[in-house]
């Protein structure tokens, strides 16, 4: 049966998507059928599904670069209006999201995976350098995470002061320091290691812990203190 002329009501009861989900579970679906469930309909030439698995095939079928998409790059597919664009980035958001949450889940974030794992959410999608600052208990357990900066594409400015008043007003013990790199380059800069530098100085001062520093990419990180460098 050729799906890509037919309407998703028209396929066999087996193979519509929402049919599926019902029977099977969301899991048993494929990305581009759960996306077809989202946009509810395709083109007269194509199903939402095959319009889905388009999309899909122009982001070598990887999430993670769907949601980078715009709306307007979206809008360029025949068959996604505004609309239609704005669900398919709200559903992406919602992941990030959820995956954030998870993190938020842990007893602990006394690694440095565990601390990627909950920043990646915040810092995947953007193309410019974002600073955050990780505030703990004495148990590691998380209190917040708060943004120091929005800066540019390969820096961004920190105040270290600013870090400080955080953790002391929310009684935070225990600190990290995270950061994107939007060019995908996980090695620290000598601007990086400065940054750590004064971070560590303050913090000892302060009788603060610093844990680590943590330079987040899409899909991997450097750790300072993995490194031995804290």
């Amino acid at each position: 049966m050729n799906h890509n002329k037919l309407n998703i009501n028209e396929w066999r009861m087996e193979d519509r998507p929402r049919e599926r989900l019902a029977l099977l579970g969301a899991a048993a679906l494929s990305d581009a059928e759960l996306l077809a469930i989202l946009i509810g309909s395709g083109t007269p030439e194509v199903t939402a599904v095959g319009l889905m698995n388009q999309v899909l095939a122009h982001c070598g079928g990887n999430l993670n670069t769907l949601g980078k998409m715009s709306i307007e790059e979206l809008m360029s597919f025949k068959g996604i209006g505004e609309a239609k664009a704005i669900t398919i980035l709200a559903a992406c958001e919602l992941g990030k999201r959820r995956q954030t949450e998870g993190a938020r889940q842990r007893e602990k974030l006394d690694s440095p995976n565990a601390i990627y794992d909950l920043m990646v959410g915040h810092l995947r999608d953007k193309d410019v350098e974002e600073a955050w600052v990780v505030l703990m208990n004495q148990n590691y357990g998380l209190i917040k995470e708060v943004q120091l900066s929005h800066g540019g594409i390969s820096e961004t400015a920190v105040d270290v002061r600013i870090a400080l008043k955080h953790a002391m007003l929310n009684n935070a013990t225990i600190i990290a320091l995270c950061h994107n790199h939007p060019s995908g380059n996980i090695r620290p800069s000598r601007d990086d290691d400065q940054l750590t530098e004064r971070f560590q100085k303050a913090c000892d001062l302060m009788r603060i812990h610093l844990l680590d520093h943590v330079i987040v990419t899409d899909g991997q990180y450097y750790s300072y203190r993995e490194q031995g460098r804290l």
